[in-house]
């Protein structure tokens, strides 16, 4: 069964020293989303850049050692496509389609606004803007899983310590409102709906306060499907000791259309 994997490497150089490259060739994902490269397509030794086994595609940030997303894959993809559908960040290197026979993954890194009002209200119009990019997706009948990292914890369930972070950045009522109003529109959270009753289902650590080493933790990287994915997905789970970064891989087994 093809297994599908997100994960924020905080960094691939970074990454790549705490044993990527190993881990890759261990657990074979057959389509993975990754996000936060802060590296450059000229910064990547070969076997990051195209490692053998694998097809990979990157969509890096116009500022170096910034953002970035990727996707790497067991077959090679019949279309990609870099960027969305509007100038707001659109040298952030946001997002990049991989559209397979049958089917379409997308790795997403949506901005975080933890770093003060003026990158919260940039992320606020970033949300807006994915609305009706995903709503064109969705229309389109064909499987698409949308994987990355969306700063933001969805429901209470989703931190450790949702009462302490309730105007904190990736958990406002605004960003969470954003997120279930996806749900109401036809994209499936595939792994909370294979584990409704995870209560530590943490994706992320901050690195203050022994966050990791306490399971301090958030769900911030998701798996969205719209309903022609998530009737393929049979299940989906968090490696919280994969220790490649700050953030975890989130996997999703599915059926191959």
């Amino acid at each position: 069964m093809p297994q599908l994997c997100t994960l924020n490497l905080n960094g691939i150089r970074s990454a790549e020293r705490r044993g990527f490259s190993r881990w890759l060739k261990k657990h074979k994902p057959d389509y993975l989303c990754v996000q936060e490269l802060r590296a450059q397509e000229s910064d990547l030794e070969e076997h990051l850049l195209q490692p053998e086994g694998w097809s990979a595609a990157f969509h890096p940030a116009a500022k170096k050692g910034y953002s970035g997303v990727g996707v790497y894959a067991r077959r090679c993809p019949e279309r990609l496509t870099r960027g969305l559908p509007f100038d707001h960040l659109a040298d952030e290197g946001r997002a990049l389609r991989a559209d397979f026979e049958g089917f379409s993954v997308v790795s997403l890194y949506a901005p975080s606004g933890s770093s003060g009002e003026v990158r919260q209200a940039a992320k606020f119009r970033f949300l807006d803007e994915l609305d009706p990019w995903f709503d064109a997706m969705a229309a389109e009948g064909r499987p698409i899983a949308v994987c990355g990292d969306y700063n933001i914890a969805p429901t209470a369930m989703d931190l450790a310590r949702p009462r302490q972070n309730e105007k904190n950045s990736g958990f406002l009522p605004e960003e969470r409102a954003w997120f279930e109003r996806l749900g109401r529109r036809g994209w499936t959270d595939v792994v909370r709906r294979a584990n409704p009753d995870d209560p530590a289902l943490w994706s992320w650590w901050s690195n203050r306060g022994q966050a990791r080493e306490k399971d301090i933790g958030w769900r911030i990287d998701h798996v969205l499907c719209n309903e022609a994915f998530a009737r393929l997905v049979d299940g989906a789970r968090i490696d919280k000791k994969a220790g490649l970064s700050d953030h975890a891989p989130v996997w999703v087994d599915f059926r191959q259309p």
